[in-house]
């Protein structure tokens, strides 16, 4: 290898005295450069300094800073800065922290907002009242509506997601059980079931010219189903036998109640003609489920809608099951009001 002077900036031999000691040389492969001890520490210092300046930025209580692990920072640090791109902070007048927890207060649910992708951007405080975990707690879980949501439930998210993209301002509705804290679940038997209604819109004004449309959806509880739920109550549920292709065999009388429909009018007639558009693909799939599912019996749940007499639309959870000694599928559909 040829080095120069840097006086003379002539070419000169390695062993020539203008060579400064060590100059020139390349590290070997068999002995790279390595850090040093004192090197990584001093830099795992300086990312826990950094980290602690992030936390001590977010807007939250001392109490509830000195429990965020470095991960949960980060997470809540992610999620300030998507939502700081969708809505700079100088793009509305900025509202009072007293004022903000009125209008919390005064939701029904807890208000979401995504990106394109499923990414959270923003969920209000008021999710603890509704699914028992802060947003600490619930981006510990993932930072998706996917990881929000049962794992059965996440495909239908996601064509939902798709469907209100491909027609932005379009209202797209939909019920999944989403994941609570531990004592909700001990407490309530299961997870909640919530009803998601949003659709995309493009933030005004836009944080930069190539800045993503969100989705922006209400997320309101509907009736919190039993620990219980096999308990027989014609104020809440009612019960359904069907032939292998969901065609209706048998019914109770409290059908009249739920859908308005006669015992004798729903004889023979098929299950998904009832259902709602689009509900038909999810139905579909847990009752392909339950027919092929191993064992003496099987079973499942899924909630959608069903057609009342009067045309309008009836929230279900319907737990199927399936009878391989006589060939029926039964189902139990509670009310979710």
């Amino acid at each position: 290898m040829t080095v120069f002077c840097s006086h003379c900036h002539r070419p000169l031999p390695a062993e020539s005295g203008c060579l400064p000691r060590g100059a020139g040389q390349v590290p070997s492969a068999l002995k790279p450069f390595r850090s040093t001890k004192g090197a990584s520490k001093a830099r795992r210092d300086q990312i826990n300094v950094e980290l602690q300046t992030l936390r001590s930025l977010l807007p939250m209580s001392c109490q509830e800073k000195e429990r965020l692990s470095y991960l949960n920072t980060m997470a809540l640090v992610c999620l300030r800065l998507r939502a700081a791109c969708l809505f700079p902070p100088d793009s509305a007048a900025p509202a009072g922290p007293a004022l903000g927890t009125d209008l919390l207060s005064l939701l029904p649910g807890f208000f979401l907002v995504l990106l394109a992708n499923g990414k959270l951007a923003y969920v209000s405080e008021n999710v603890r009242e509704v699914l028992g975990l802060s947003t600490a707690e619930l981006l510990s879980q993932g930072d998706t509506i996917f990881d929000m949501v049962e794992e059965t439930a996440q495909e239908v998210v996601r064509e939902k997601l798709l469907l209100a993209q491909e027609q932005p301002g379009a209202e797209v509705t939909f019920v999944s059980e989403m994941r609570t804290s531990k004592a909700f679940r001990l407490r309530h038997g299961g997870n909640r079931a919530v009803a998601v209604r949003g659709r995309f819109v493009a933030p005004r004004p836009p944080a930069c010219p190539a800045a993503p449309s969100a989705f922006m959806a209400l997320c309101t509880p509907v009736a919190q189903l039993p620990a219980g739920r096999d308990a027989d109550s014609p104020d809440d549920l009612f019960h359904s036998v069907h032939g292998l292709d969901m065609a209706f065999t048998d019914v109770t009388e409290s059908v009249v109640y739920h859908l308005g429909y006669r015992r004798e009018e729903l004889i023979g007639l098929s299950w998904y003609s009832l259902l709602h558009p689009e509900d038909t693909q999810l139905a579909a799939a847990q009752h392909q489920a339950v027919v092929l599912g191993n064992g003496a019996s099987s079973s499942g749940a899924v909630v959608l809608r069903l057609l009342r007499s009067d045309r309008t639309w009836l929230w279900l959870h319907t737990a199927l099951r399936r009878d391989r000694s006589s060939n029926s599928i039964t189902c139990t559909s509670r009310s979710l009001r």
